[in-house]
């Protein structure tokens, strides 16, 4: 599928804030609310919109502190890559799990209460699981989003 500007234009407007209507969008790219909703659902059908999500404020919902995650498995060959990442996404506090290359097999994003309660999970729930090797964490200080290229 070829993208056009006012393709782009609506990505980039919905990047920012989702929740806008057809309406309010196509009045700021001068489309009609038909033809904005024509466009978003191509969008949709050909997987360049996957989906819109809720964002929460971690913090004001109790999750104060967010930690970064590198993790090596031990042993390859005895867990499979498969099993570990649906063990991990079955923690709830694990937020996101990329698989990567580099030192690290994962990286993870885990929200915690604080940091007595990021230990509970890392030890109880992490670190026991069957082939988790190396861990190295990186505790968030300050996150600034920006949208993304489009």
């Amino acid at each position: 599928m070829t993208l056009d500007d006012l393709d782009f234009a609506i990505l980039r407007a919905l990047s920012v804030s989702a929740e806008q209507s057809t309406k309010q969008l196509g009045q700021r790219l001068g489309l009609s609310q038909p033809a904005t909703w024509r466009r978003i659902k191509r969008l949709q059908d050909a997987g360049i919109i996957a989906g819109r999500r809720l964002e929460l404020d971690a913090e004001k919902v109790g999750f104060g502190v967010t930690v970064f995650l590198g993790v090596k498995l031990a042993t390859k060959g005895r867990v499979s890559l498969e099993d570990f990442e649906r063990a991990i996404g079955a923690i709830p506090e694990v937020q996101t799990v990329d698989h990567v290359l580099g030192l690290y097999d994962y990286r993870l994003r885990v929200v915690a209460r604080d940091l007595a309660d990021f230990e509970r999970v890392l030890r109880r729930r992490i670190m026991t699981m069957p082939g988790v090797g190396d861990v190295e964490a990186n505790v968030l200080l300050s996150e600034e989003r920006r949208p993304g290229p489009i």
